[in-house]
């Protein structure tokens, strides 16, 4: 039986989570995704986009991932984005959710990081030079974070006590990503080489090749969770700079290591991505920041293996995006955190960060 086939005898009886994928059915076309991907940008909007907000199920850092995603799906599809109206939900955000956090600036910088790509991505989708100027504010609030006493890099929040990975990766993901759409500003490269060379052996990257939660007081790694969200967003940090030919290609050889690295490490025996605690089949199904974190990690994922065409990643995304739409998606198209299946945990976060195995499949479809 043919996946497109298995999908359609889905909608007709209503088994979606007691039918198991075979890995050797034949995977959708790129329009399929597409089109399985539009559904779920609907399902996101309709149940949790407030137009008064600006702002997905009221969340903050999660609502800048959900606009990453829409821009990311607007430049793949645009034809299907300007019938979804992606550029006015876009617009909307950057009206409105500022109400919350002026200059989509807080306490916190990884939040500050995760805004900036949303108006780096959205710049992309339309042009729009207001969303990357924004983006640039948002970045030299960032800077403010140096001066840690581990030799580099940033502190996690304005509080200057911690030194995370997720800050470090966003910082380097931003720099390089504005240093490739304003190559006149040199120092926007200098700041992402050398956030990177920092990192590298920074110790937050251990002997398994996976990134772990932060440094401890005297600068060493801390030892906890190597999260799928700390996988991937290195992985857009690296492209980024592969791109702007800062560094040589040795950038896309380290990517390629550390994606294979978490993919071994996150995967569950069928080749699905959980969460490195397997969070999902917890009661508190994994919370509501943790219900972000795999999207991350696929998303980027997406962006490595558009540049890099490994077969083997190609086969992951494809995989994990078939198992979301087949297992983890209700009869109103909400998607929940667990990717296997059953529909659990379901919330704005759950739903945008599935919808993003969605998109990427359509990036490498």
């Amino acid at each position: 039986m043919t996946r497109r086939f298995t999908i359609l005898a889905l909608s007709v009886v209503s088994t979606v989570s007691t039918l198991l994928l075979n890995p050797t059915d034949a995977y959708a076309t790129k329009a399929q995704y597409a089109q399985e991907a539009s559904t779920g940008i609907i399902a996101l909007n309709s149940n949790w986009y407030s137009q008064e907000t600006g702002l997905w199920d009221g969340a903050w850092w999660q609502s800048a991932n959900a606009l990453t995603t829409l821009a990311d799906f607007a430049q793949l599809q645009p034809t299907a984005a300007t019938a979804l109206r992606i550029s006015n939900i876009i617009q909307n955000t950057f009206n409105n959710a500022p109400k919350k956090f002026p200059g989509f600036l807080n306490n916190f910088y990884d939040d500050e990081g995760w805004w900036a790509l949303g108006l780096i991505h959205s710049y992309d989708a339309t042009g729009d030079e207001g969303y990357l100027e924004t983006a640039e504010s948002i970045f030299k609030d960032m800077q403010t974070g140096g001066g840690t006493p581990c030799k580099g890099g940033i502190f996690s929040s304005k509080d200057r006590k911690n030194v995370d990975a997720i800050a470090n990766e966003l910082y380097i993901a931003v720099a390089a990503a504005l240093a490739n759409r304003i190559p006149s500003n040199r120092q926007y490269g200098q700041i992402a080489v050398s956030g990177w060379k920092w990192f590298q052996t920074s110790g937050l990257i251990n002997s398994q090749n996976l990134i772990n939660d932060g440094l401890n007081g005297t600068c060493g790694n801390n030892g906890l969770q190597t999260w799928s969200v700390n996988q991937g967003v290195i992985l857009g940090a690296l492209v980024e700079l592969s791109k702007a030919s800062l560094l040589g290609g040795s950038v896309l050889v380290t990517a390629r290591t550390l994606a294979k690295a978490a993919i071994k490490a996150l995967s569950n025996p069928n080749g699905i991505l959980v969460e490195v605690d397997k969070c999902e089949t917890q009661a508190s199904a994994c919370g509501f920041d943790a219900k972000q974190f795999k999207g991350v990690f696929i998303r980027n994922l997406g962006y490595l293996n558009q540049v890099i065409g490994d077969p083997d990643i190609r086969t992951f995304i494809l995989n994990n995006a078939d198992s979301v739409w087949i297992k983890d998606r209700d009869s109103n198209n909400r998607m929940g955190v667990a990717w296997t299946g059953p529909v659990i945990g379901v919330n704005g976060a759950s739903d945008g960060s599935a919808l993003d195995a969605l998109v990427a499949a359509t990036r490498v479809a």
